[in-house]
């Protein structure tokens, strides 16, 4: 095995339950976006257009999609003999086996894969962020500070700044406090969650952090925090750019929508940072005579017969005459049936609506099941739902995956219900 300088480990374990019923089975990085993407193509893109051709990737929470998505790395030129991508769940150790108890501990667990590549640098990675970034500028920057920690931090809006990881610096860049998720934030630089690292270094840390009995393995939370009481030389390195984390229900359908625009700030066509993702292998999308597409994503394999508007339309839907689609997320082989209405609505995979079904209308009125997740007015259809002919469906309407005709208690489901499959809650 050739030494790396440097390789990635992808933090691609969590569940993203504020992303509900879209994350019930799949964990939230194997979600799809921007019409024929998974959340973890942009990161694994980010390596290796960045150059660096060994990863990782830590996966805990529902896997088999993500597995099956990565598959040996071919989309991304990760099939190698020497590096490439590594599939790393939590294993068996002696006579019992063990979860990964937070993001420092899962790379604890893995100290036997890094240390067989011996890389100097490591860099730490969340699958599940929506950004394009250069990686190999930020090892740059670590080196020419003779940095021990060097972290991507991304100016927000002092309101937001609550929400996050807030880095202190002095005039130079170098961090002198951190701050998780504070209420009154003495500046607003925000982790970004990308962490480069001196291995040694962190080895040491991760190893300490394991034996204590009061931490909660975290890098933001235990690591990082750890390193500064030690006066360890840690640098912030600014990043300017796109930069979602798409863990909301909002946030997500507010990035897909982004993407109609005439020149995104997220641009997915620029050709010196391609987004590379398994081919679907499907022939070009259809427009039929009646159908009618403005200001949309349209993937292959789709065929429009009716009217799609301001919309997202993954790989194989078909969307029958007479339909109109609009502010909307339709993902892969989903049918739209005739004379459907759909409006701020995420319907999922393998998703039948049925004949004049309309979909996202009334007043917004928050979910009475699970109020902090679908309460900004979007509904979200699960996948593999069918959606009987002639059924209305409201605002912050949550229907379950596989939910069929027989789970409609009428053909009217108001604003802020659900519809459980089987009428079992979870």
């Amino acid at each position: 095995m050739v030494r790396k300088e440097i390789i990635a480990m992808i933090l691609a374990g969590g569940q993203g339950s504020r992303l509900g019923v879209l994350t019930k089975k799949i964990a939230k990085p194997a979600v799809m976006y921007g019409g024929k993407y998974r959340i973890i193509d942009f990161t694994l893109s980010n390596c290796v257009n960045s150059g660096i051709d060994t990863v990782g990737v830590l996966t805990q929470y529902q896997p088999l999609k993500l597995n099956s998505h990565i598959g040996i790395g071919k989309p991304w030129d990760l099939d190698r003999l020497n590096g490439g991508v590594t599939i790393l769940s939590p294993y068996v150790k002696g006579e019992t086996g063990e979860w990964y108890k937070g993001t420092a501990n899962a790379v604890y667990q893995n100290i036997d894969f890094v240390d067989k590549l011996s890389p100097r640098y490591i860099l730490i990675l969340s699958g599940d962020h929506v950004y394009k970034m250069n990686y190999s500028k930020m090892l740059d920057f670590h080196k020419k500070n003779n940095a021990e920690a060097t972290i991507s931090v991304i100016n927000v809006p002092y309101e937001e700044a609550s929400r996050y990881g807030i880095m202190n610096v002095d005039g130079y860049g170098k961090i002198y406090k951190f701050e998780e998720k504070p209420k009154n934030p003495k500046s607003t630089l925000a982790s970004m969650g990308v962490y480069i690292f001196t291995w040694e270094v962190l080895k040491d840390y991760l190893a300490k952090d394991d034996k204590d009995a009061e931490s909660e393995h975290d890098f933001g939370k235990d690591i990082i925090p750890a390193m500064l009481k030690d006066g360890r030389n840690l640098w912030a390195y600014s990043f300017e750019g796109y930069w979602k984390d798409v863990g909301t229900i909002q946030a997500y359908w507010e990035s897909n929508m982004e993407l109609v625009k005439r020149v995104p700030e997220f641009n997915l066509y620029d050709q010196a940072w391609k987004i590379y993702s398994p081919n679907p292998a499907m022939p070009p999308h259809y427009v039929g005579h009646e159908g009618n597409v403005k200001t949309s994503v349209i993937a292959e394999g789709c065929m429009i017969y009716g009217s799609v508007r301001r919309s997202v339309i993954f790989p194989g839907v078909i969307i029958e005459d007479g339909a109109l689609i609009e502010d909307s997320i339709i993902m892969a082989n989903s049918r739209i049936g005739k004379g459907a209405y759909i409006s701020h609505t995420i319907v999922g995979e393998n998703v039948r609506v049925g004949n004049n079904v309309i979909i996202g209308i009334g007043e917004a009125v928050v979910n009475e099941y699970k109020p902090a997740i679908y309460n900004s007015g979007i509904t979200v259809i699960g996948d593999d739902a069918d959606i009987p002919d002639n059924v209305t469906i409201g605002k912050n309407v949550m229907v379950d995956m596989g939910a069929s005709y027989k789970d409609f208690y009428c053909l009217d489901v108001p604003s802020g219900r659900n519809v459980f499959k089987d009428g079992v809650y979870e």
